[in-house]
């Protein structure tokens, strides 16, 4: 297994971007004093931190205030914050329709629109605060959306939904349990772009953290790609070194140890 203590030639780095959960956060969603004093350092440093996250804004501001982010991206890539500007690829409001009309055809599955400032869904959620409503076609309609959520809760669950998709829409599978459904444009590296531009900085220039299938396109794309141990194995095999899990600040410890080391 590549290891951070086993890394070599490491680019320049100017920037890094992090996602939050099963990465930068602990899986209590904690940040630890050990992790946000490394942060600190690293502005004090003049390395430049972004967020990229499947999180909606008003879940991942938090973090955003605490380690003084210089920008994010969040709901995958479907709005992205950067200084005083913003930018969003929400899902198309007629292919949003179609395909919540066509969904209504199974009412036992769980459904959750992402609005970006609120969660709607047509049944109870566990651990994630939403509207229940029985008429999300009437909500996308009125008001957008940036994401659908699709809980996978029957093994023929994603058979299902991909035939409900329009050529407009894409999905991908969070955690092994979620399938979120989003415009074609709306996407993590897509977003990282669009920050990395307004901060004129070269991905070349940049490391990501991650561990899921969201953040396989920026850990390849990246001058340096992190996953964290307890990444899922497409994302550890496509990484340029593999740094501790989240609940033991493998985030922090890499970027004390090796990135700011070089500077």
């Amino acid at each position: 297994m590549k290891r951070v203590i086993r890394m070599k030639n490491v680019p320049k780095i100017k920037t890094v971007v992090v996602d939050l959960d099963r990465t930068l956060l602990h899986t209590d969603k904690t940040l630890s004093p050990y992790t946000l004093e490394v942060l600190k350092a690293c502005k004090e440093k003049g390395l430049r931190l972004l967020i990229a996250t499947a999180r909606p804004q008003r879940t991942a501001e938090q973090f955003y205030e605490r380690i003084g982010a210089h920008g994010m991206v969040v709901s995958n890539g479907a709005r992205v914050i950067c200084g005083n500007k913003q930018t969003e690829y929400g899902i198309c409001r007629e292919s949003a329709e179609r395909l919540l009309r066509y969904l209504n055809r199974y009412p036992d599955l769980r459904i959750t629109l992402e609005t970006g400032d609120i969660a709607y869904s047509n049944k109870p959620i566990a651990d994630y605060e939403t509207i229940l409503s029985d008429n999300l076609v009437g909500i996308a309609k009125a008001e957008g959306v940036l994401k659908i959520l699709v809980q996978l809760d029957r093994k023929d669950t994603l058979a299902v939904v991909e035939k409900g998709l329009t050529d407009d829409l894409y999905y991908t599978v969070a955690h092994g349990y979620l399938m979120q459904i989003m415009n074609k444009s709306a996407t993590k590296w897509n977003g990282i772009k669009a920050m990395l531009e307004i901060c004129s900085c070269s991905p070349k220039e940049t490391a990501y953290f991650g561990d899921d299938h969201d953040d396989l396109e920026p850990i390849k794309l990246c001058g340096m790609g992190i996953a964290v141990a307890n990444g899922i194995d497409e994302v550890k095999t496509a990484a340029d070194c593999i740094a501790e899990s989240n609940d033991e600040d493998g985030v922090a410890r890499f970027i004390e140890q090796v990135l700011l080391r070089k500077l």
